[in-house]
Order: C-alpha cells, then structure tokens, then sequence
C-alpha cells in the first residue's frame, strides 16, 4: 500500500491554474516513487471589516459635505460577512478543481481563526510533512518576520515552504521576481 504524504497548503487567495501545476511538480518525486501526496488547502476567509470599511469610504467619499453621515445601519453587516463567505467558498472551490486539474488530490476549508494557527492545528491535525504557504510578496511584513511563512516557520515542526502567487519557483529563486509575473 502506498504511504500516504500529507501536505497543508494555506493561500490568500484562489491559485490560477499555473500555481496549482507549480505546487503538484514540488512533489513529482514521491508520486514516481509510489507515494499518495494530498493537499489540505486552508483558506482565510474574506476580510468582511475591510470590505466594509472600503465600503462606507467608497459610499461617503466623494460627497461628504453635500450628504448626511453615513451610519453603520446603512451597511448591511450580515449581508457583507454573507457574501465574504460566499466569495471564500468559490475561490477555495476554484484552487480545488485547479488542483484536481494539475493531478492533486486535494481536499480544503475556509478558515475563519488566525491563518498560522489554522495551519498549525491542520498540521497537527493530519501529521502533515510540510506546509506550503502561497501569498502575494508583503515586504514590508517579510522584512520585519510578520509574515505568515515566519509565524509558521517559528511555530512548525515541519518544512515551511513560500511561494509568491502567479509567479513560477524559477523567477522567484532568480531574484528578479519582487512581485507578480505574468499570469
């Protein structure tokens, strides 16, 4: 019976179908050595604070002094929370099939605690043998060790991978890839 290799993946956001083909080429070897590698994808849910912030900007912004006060009763708090949810369930939907599609076995949730906890507990959880982390570049966290892949790398007892979305392992390790390469 072939030995099954738990991987934890935590994303920010839905992969693209390049991203899924770059994560399942990571572990080409232990599949051509008989080895069952499956995907437990994790998934932060939408920020709904942030969306109804940018929300109430948007709508008093460009007429704050001909418009009364925009109140908080104005927004309906259940139904951006609802729909926050809905977006993370459709994106964690796409990075499943996009997997599926590259030949993983893959299996996911949206989480709703801190993400390096989430993947803590799911590592723990699954006996998983590494975790993937895959985010857009954040500098600025990165170069104070806020980042998520620092938090998991002091907090894991397994190897913390980074990879930056829509931008393959060969620009990433050339240097050059700062940010997003073509998708």
């Amino acid at each position: 019976m072939a030995e099954t290799y738990p991987v934890v993946l935590l994303v920010e956001q839905a992969l693209s179908p390049a991203d899924a083909v770059q994560v399942r080429s990571l572990h080409e070897e232990l599949v051509a050595e008989g080895q069952t590698v499956s995907y437990h994808v994790l998934l932060p849910i939408q920020d709904a604070a942030a969306r109804i912030e940018a929300a109430m900007g948007s709508l008093a912004g460009g007429d704050l002094l001909t418009s009364p006060a925009i109140t908080m009763s104005e927004v309906d708090l259940e139904s951006v929370r609802e729909e926050c949810q809905q977006g993370s369930e459709e994106e964690l939907r796409l990075t499943l099939a996009r997997l599926a599609d590259a030949g993983a076995i893959a299996t996911g949730r949206v989480i709703h605690e801190p993400p390096v906890d989430a993947l803590a507990a799911e590592v723990g959880a699954i006996d998983g043998r590494e975790a993937i982390i895959l985010t857009r570049p954040h500098v600025v966290a990165e170069f104070f060790h806020l980042d998520w892949t620092s938090q998991a790398r002091r907090k894991l007892g397994v190897p913390v991978l980074h990879l930056l979305e829509h931008e393959t392992i060969e620009g990433q390790s050339a240097g050059g890839g700062e940010g997003i390469s073509g998708a």
